[in-house]
């Protein structure tokens, strides 16, 4: 019996290791933010061209999470957290990360992924009917011995394929800089930052040490790539200067956003009167409920750049959130109109004109909040609007559908289903949102069933 329980423990903590690649994203939220997307994707631009992917197809997804690291975890989609564009030192090494990450997806690695940790179970089971013929045997050492020898083979079999991954995955990135003309000189920082790290972790530089890690050791990294990138054409090409100011402001702002605003402040001090310097004080000001002077760093920003859209966002978030809605409606309505009702802009606008209490500001709030989700249906906080909107204006069965899209993107399937069915039953027969009711039902109910038999 305590070789079974032995095997079982084996098998769970195995199949705890092979999910470990789709727990990122489960566990961590994703971060909207207008200003971030639009750098995010003009960063990737060139090189989804140049690894002929296609451009429509390739998304760029911040996540929340303040380690040091991108990943993609099925589709064409990069995920990137938080900590990396706040540990990068410029748009040029996070578009080497970036680079990166389409290699991945051009090979298909995911896919490959999934098929070769199934090849390391098969070597686990086996070596587990081995260690259980052993055991009823009466040989308990060698059924032991046996399932531990399983054990290594599956684990570095596993390594070694994902370390292979990762060391070609780094020459398709080296190709996809080469192709769109960017220098490979943040590649190379990046992994020496990486490399850095490690030394001060204590983590081993031995060719011993690599056989355990699931990525090559960076410094074989920097090794393998410093002839190839510092012999491109593209290597003394200069850094892109507009995206560069662009990045440093999107990582102040992140800062200034997710950390405790003690520490923005004490990073960027009031004798720091550069842009990004003034965009992380206004969100720390903001957050700190010292309204007054994130209004005044708003305005300061505005000042020097009046029609900037993320700035009068900025400045419209600030007097939203202070319980300002009708002096947020101008700097709102203002980003809204210079991007061309950006989704995440115009469901703020949106909500700020719910926010006024004035019946008279319906009709506009329920056109800018259908315009948004017409070109983004992924923004459950637009939904949620737009369903605030028309149960104030008594249609019921399309609050009801509003609600249904926002649930069913925060996995409440539940109620997603019962206000999908419920609209169905009130919208015209045949409609297009009668038919996106059905479709949510099926949807809801398909999640809700294979959530019941996982179990």
């Amino acid at each position: 019996m305590r070789v079974l329980r032995t095997l079982s423990a084996f098998a769970l903590a195995l199949l705890a290791a092979c999910a470990v690649a789709i727990q990122p994203l489960a566990a961590q939220s994703i971060l909207r933010d207008a200003e971030t997307e639009a750098l995010l994707n003009d960063m990737a631009a060139p090189l989804i061209e140049a690894s002929e992917l296609e451009p429509g197809n390739v998304e760029i997804v911040l996540i929340n999470d303040p380690s040091i690291n991108a990943f993609v975890a099925g589709g064409q989609v990069v995920y990137v957290h938080a900590g990396l564009l706040n540990a990068a030192e410029t748009a040029n090494e996070v578009q080497g990360v970036i680079a990166h990450e389409l290699g991945h997806i051009t090979a298909g690695h995911v896919v490959r992924f999934n098929e070769r940790t199934r090849g390391a179970q098969g070597i686990t089971i086996l070596s587990l009917l081995l260690g259980v013929g052993a055991a009823l045997a009466g040989a308990g050492d060698a059924a032991i011995g046996a399932i531990m020898a399983g054990q290594q083979a599956a684990v570095g079999n596993f390594l070694a394929f994902n370390r292979n991954q990762e060391a070609a995955t780094d020459l398709a990135g080296a190709r996809y800089l080469s192709g769109a003309g960017i220098s490979g000189r943040g590649m190379l920082s990046f992994f020496e930052r990486l490399r850095n790290q490690e030394i001060r972790r204590g983590f081993s530089q031995s060719d011993e040490a690599a056989y355990t890690r699931t990525h090559p050791l960076a410094g074989d990294r920097i090794q393998t790539l410093r002839g190839l990138l510092v012999e491109d054409a593209a290597w003394d090409t200069p850094d892109d200067a507009d995206l560069q100011e662009r990045f440093l402001a999107v990582q102040a702002k992140l800062y200034g956003y997710l950390a405790p605003a003690e520490r923005t402040l004490a990073l960027y001090p009031s004798t720091d009167q550069g842009t990004p310097a003034r965009y992380a004080r206004a969100y720390a000001y903001n957050k700190d409920a010292q309204i007054e002077k994130a209004l005044a760093e708003a305005d300061s920003l505005l000042a020097q750049e009046p029609d900037n859209p993320y700035f009068l966002e900025l400045k419209g978030q600030i007097l939203l959130e202070s319980g300002r809605p009708i002096e947020a409606l101008a700097p709102l309505r203002r980003a809204t109109d210079i991007t061309l009702n950006q989704p995440l802009i115009a469901g703020m606008f949106g909500h700020a004109l719910i926010a006024t209490e004035d019946e008279s500001n319906y009709a506009e709030a329920e056109r800018v909040l259908r315009a948004a989700v017409a070109k983004d249906r992924f923004n459950p906080f637009a939904w949620y609007q737009l369903g605030v909107v028309y149960a104030a204006r008594g249609d019921i069965p399309r609050a009801r559908l509003a609600s249904a899209e926002q649930q069913v993107m925060s996995r409440r399937y539940p109620e997603a289903l019962r206000n999908a069915q419920a609209a169905e039953l009130g919208l015209p027969y045949g409609s297009p949102d009668w038919i996106r009711a059905q479709d949510i039902s099926l949807q809801a109910r398909g999640e809700l069933e294979r959530l019941r038999d996982s179990r």
